[in-house]
């Protein structure tokens, strides 16, 4: 076991607090984002001030001969502490195929890795996890037609507004949503969304549907006032997770995070595609071939016991995490056949391996290399995140 030391992301849309509570540290007075514990390139982690990604790469053993066949060279979990004060840009992932054709296509065409045009950062899918600590709140994949376009007539949008989501009930499932999706993107006034703003006060306090979707009209607009992509954002599902329930988000799923903290674990990439809510930079024609415009229904994550951990029942081969809740007596820490990220998020864990034991308090990670079978107890929480194949 190697102790492991993340790296703070400060992005705008972050908490001033939340990251430095769960850590431990002063806060410095910036926005605290999310405080990486992978090995991307961009932001890797360090055991004794020297990134994972070289570590790994120096001991491929740590890794293990399965997790090696199924991704070469590169460690395929980031796991992330994730603080969101305000809601996040919309926005989605590509698939490992789109990643692999973007990021060749951006390289050759000598786009700066950190350009503010770049879109592909690295070649990887980035299906994701978000478990949450506290309340937390999210859009998530495109409503039902018929039931966005109840929602709107029933808000008592003027007749005009017919020409925006009238093909929601012309045409059927993905084809109209990505013709009303591009036709929102396209506006650059904001009469529509001014529409929806002026009606939706007289149904924010009702514990109803539309009650609910008014308060997320109004509540992004006091973020993004008057921007015309929150008619973009209302044409998700939303969804309200309580602490220890997780969304799976796959990939070409158009999401916005609205706000609280969680655990995020996801394939190592940063490949972000924009669609709303931003002042950044918005490649179209990319995100209608990346977005997958399947209406669906969310939900919470399935979780199963083991071992006394649970378990959240994800598909994809990238990770797969648990949660342990300890108590005195030891539990073995799942998936010995892999190397792993262990996190503690409140109260003080013990993990032994053998004669060795470190002391964990909350906010500080251990990587635990292949084949280490490590048991945890003491009186916290800890998240353990392993490739998922």
């Amino acid at each position: 076991m190697e102790l492991l030391k993340g790296t703070i992301r400060d992005y705008a849309w972050g908490s001033l607090t939340a990251i430095p509570e769960l850590l431990g540290s002063d806060p410095t007075g910036e926005p605290q984002a999310e405080y990486w514990l992978g090995a991307h390139h961009l932001a890797p982690a360090t055991i004794d001030g020297v990134g994972l990604d070289k570590v790994l790469h120096d001991h491929p053993e740590w890794v293990g001969d399965r997790t090696h066949r199924a991704f070469g060279d590169s460690y395929p979990v980031l796991m992330k502490i994730l603080a969101a004060e305000h809601p996040l840009s919309l926005q989605a992932h590509p698939n490992r195929e789109q990643a692999q054709e973007g990021f060749a296509q951006e390289s050759k065409a000598k786009i700066p890795i950190d350009a503010p045009q770049r879109i592909y950062r690295d070649d990887w899918p980035k299906p994701e996890l978000l478990v949450a600590l506290t309340d937390f709140d999210g859009l998530c994949g495109f409503r039902e037609p018929k039931q966005t376009v109840d929602l709107f007539t029933r808000l008592g949008v003027s007749e005009s507004f017919g020409t925006v989501i009238g093909p929601l009930s012309k045409r059927r499932g993905s084809a109209a949503l990505a013709e009303v999706f591009l036709d929102i993107l396209s506006q650059d006034q904001p009469t529509y969304v001014n529409d929806v703003l002026h009606l939706a006060p007289r149904f924010a306090e009702e514990d109803t549907d539309l009650g609910l979707f008014a308060r997320t009209a109004l509540e992004l607009n006091r973020y993004f006032p008057h921007d015309p992509s929150i008619l973009a954002a209302l044409l998700l599902n939303r969804i309200h997770l309580t602490p220890g329930q997780g969304l799976y988000l796959p990939t070409r799923t158009l999401h916005s995070y609205l706000g609280g903290v969680g655990i995020e674990v996801m394939a190592c990439s940063d490949n972000v595609l924009r669609g709303g809510l931003t002042s950044k930079h918005i490649n179209v024609d990319e995100l209608i071939k990346v977005v997958d415009f399947v209406p669906c229904e969310i939900s919470p994550v399935e979780t199963q016991d083991d071992g006394g951990f649970v378990r959240y029942v994800t598909p994809t081969p990238e990770f797969a995490v648990w949660r342990g809740d300890l108590s005195s007596a030891p539990l073995a820490v799942p998936h010995a056949d892999s190397c792993r990220i262990a996190l503690v998020v409140d109260g003080e864990a013990q993990l032994r391996h053998d004669d060795n034991s470190i002391e964990l308090n909350a906010g500080e990670a251990v990587l635990i290399p292949f084949g280490e079978d490590v048991t945890a107890s003491g009186s916290a929480t800890i998240f353990i995140s392993a490739p998922g194949v």
